[in-house]
């Protein structure tokens, strides 16, 4: 065998076994990205479901918690009352207006009701004439699919819907009754979590066994008020560019609230 073609062969092999390299190293960092995408959208939405929750609590107890066993009692047993504010203007005798708010108990649901489904009403965009729903009771609502017709200065207007969820209940119109901008027309109830979370582990970051998220609860000074603040982060970022000194706000670990501002955003969003 001549120099020149053992040469060749030994090139030959020295080219496929770069080539397989890179291919692996750029699968792999693809793989890597991907499993790092993935287990940050867990941890977000186990973070915006702890939110929920600590929202929840504040709404009824008055301050959050850092507690998780009593978050985790809180979603599981917990009551939600249904509050209207009702506000009514009265003269005093002097002449000067006062306003008179009362608030009234319509339903009291559990706390788990709450914080994994909601409610939204659906009013009318426009004043006009009723032509027709286009969904009927108990299918499913998309964003930005067809939900009613109005006939508006003589052209028929099909409006949309602005939230995703089932609807439950439809206004009963006939065709061709007036329709004023603002009118209740139907309304739909979204599940915003999947209703099969495992609630006992509420408090473990998504992709460890024995990590759990940092919590801070508590009630601070601000303006000479007292205000309550919470903030919840993931102690151990699987994304190396989310280490807790990194200047990038948007690449800090994932968490939401603050310790000394009134927040519950997220730095995801």
């Amino acid at each position: 065998m001549s120099v020149t073609r053992i040469i060749s062969i030994v090139l030959l092999v020295l080219s496929l076994g770069l080539g397989f390299y890179l291919v692996n190293s750029i699968k792999s960092t693809i793989d890597d990205q991907a499993l790092i995408a993935e287990r940050e959208s867990a941890i977000i939405n186990k973070l915006m479901l702890i939110k929920e929750a600590e929202i929840a609590y504040l709404e009824v107890n008055g301050s959050y918690t850092s507690d998780w066993d009593k978050l985790i009692n809180f979603i599981e047993n917990g009551k939600y009352p249904i509050v209207q504010k009702k506000e009514r203007v009265v003269t005093l005798s002097y002449g000067a207006d006062s306003s008179i708010v009362t608030y009234d108990t319509l339903d009291i649901i559990s706390a788990k009701d709450r914080i994994f489904n909601a409610a939204h009403n659906v009013n009318a965009a426009n004043s006009g004439t009723f032509v027709e729903y286009n969904i009927k009771i108990g299918e499913q609502a998309l964003k930005g699919a067809p939900a009613y017709t109005l006939n508006q200065d003589g052209k028929n207007v099909t409006h949309k819907f602005k939230e995703n969820g089932k609807v439950t209940s439809r206004k009963r119109f006939t065709e061709g009754m007036p329709i004023t901008k603002g009118q209740l027309m139907m309304t739909i109830e979204e599940t915003k979590f999947d209703p099969n979370v495992d609630i006992s582990r509420l408090a473990y970051v998504p992709g460890y066994d024995d990590v759990k998220f940092d919590i801070y609860a508590a009630e601070i000074e601000r303006s000479n008020q007292l205000v309550d603040v919470i903030e919840v982060k993931n102690p151990r970022p699987f994304n190396p560019a989310r280490r807790e000194d990194n200047e990038a706000k948007n690449r800090k670990p994932l968490r939401f609230g603050s310790k000394t501002d009134v927040t519950t955003s997220g730095n995801w969003e």
